[in-house]
């Protein structure tokens, strides 16, 4: 029963640090279209189907 609690717990931690961090007015964690490409993995983007001006465009 004590597993679940201290799992409880952290669990509770983590969300709460997490949430300070939205309060406080930090950017979400994002990713690029070109980070697999980069990589020199062939293909597009299944977000943005490989058009760069789509990534770069604020999601709202």
């Amino acid at each position: 029963m004590i597993e679940f609690i201290l799992a409880f717990l952290v669990l509770l931690t983590v969300v709460t640090i997490m949430s300070i961090g939205v309060i406080r007015g930090r950017p979400p964690i994002a990713g690029s279209c070109g980070g697999l490409n980069s990589l020199g993995v062939e293909g597009g983007c299944e977000i943005c189907g490989g058009d760069a001006s789509r990534c770069k465009q604020p999601n709202d």
